[in-house]
């Protein structure tokens, strides 16, 4: 069996992809989950994952200044394009705040006084929810490397999968056009796309079908919340269209939306509604795209 993985992203985030994620997840049966939005993970909230391993993520260098071997002599504050190196005490200092790893500073020092080990930048999980197998990850606050954390996040939910037989890798993606969502889309089956009727979803959604086409990566558009524009709906559409792009479906405005985030479940699990109905549709027109 051929292992799939659908990515579902955003051109910015609040478009409501975590929700439909959450309730894909409930609709799928046998899959792995997998949370790549690593910088602002919030699929937890929904699935409530039972942590059964944990690790600490390594993904950048700091820069370290040993106060009893620096000569004091300036070199790397003037070299730092970060401003993270000050005086202090007639020796020189690392804002590790500020550091971002580049490693200028070690190559200039003269006297070898500047150490770069690696950087602790959070921690990543396995876990089991309602819904099946997920990994997930927490990125320390202004941590580096949030793209190869996210590759890792991928790496084992495919070797989960792979493992026990599991046809589908479903992945929450991060939002935008850098690179996280390069990390998480890259070789996927198929991305799917949530929107929402405004000026500013229609412009972010072009710039993130443009990166799937650089890739060739088959995508497809649900715009949520669309009753809210319908006009500005039918224009995202044609636009995602005239860009390849297949249509999903489109999710209406509905309060129960709200009320699962409270509950800290998925749409579809909450008592019969319209937005589970539509939910359910897309879901159904993204399985007949991507079935062989």
């Amino acid at each position: 069996m051929k292992l799939k993985e659908l990515v579902i992203i955003s051109g910015k985030g609040g478009t409501g992809k975590t929700s439909v994620t959450a309730s894909f997840a409930s609709l799928a049966g046998k899959s792995v989950l997998a949370d790549g939005d690593v910088d602002a993970a919030d699929l937890h909230l929904l699935l409530q994952p039972q942590i059964k391993h944990r690790e600490e993520f390594r993904g950048g260098h700091e820069a370290v200044i040993r106060a009893e071997d620096c000569l004091g002599c300036g070199l790397c504050e003037a070299h730092c394009r970060f401003d993270a190196i000050r005086p202090e005490d007639a020796v020189y200092a690392v804002d590790p705040s500020g550091c971002e790893g580049c490693g200028v500073c070690v190559r200039i020092c003269p006297a070898q006084a500047i150490d770069f080990p690696v950087r602790p930048g959070g921690e990543w999980f396995v876990s089991d929810t309602r819904c099946g197998p997920m990994v997930h990850a927490r990125l320390t606050p202004g941590g580096e490397n949030s793209g190869k954390l996210v590759s890792l996040v991928r790496e084992k939910a495919r070797e989960i999968a792979e493992e026990k037989n599991y046809g589908l890798v479903l992945m929450d993606g991060p939002p935008g056009i850098g690179c996280p969502v390069i990390a998480a889309i890259t070789g996927a089956s198929m991305v799917l796309m949530v929107t929402e009727p405004t000026l500013s979803g229609a412009h972010d959604l072009e710039r993130v079908l443009r990166l799937a086409n650089h890739f060739r990566i088959p995508s497809m558009v649900c715009v949520n919340k669309w009753d809210i524009n319908p006009s500005q709906t039918e224009e995202i559409e044609k636009m995602a269209q005239s860009l390849g792009a297949k249509i999903a479906g489109r999710v209406r405005y509905d309060r129960v939306v709200t009320d699962a985030q409270v509950r800290g479940c998925a749409i579809v699990e909450m008592p019969a509604n319209p937005a589970a109905d539509d939910i359910r549709n897309a879901w159904e027109r993204i399985c007949s795209a991507t079935a062989d």
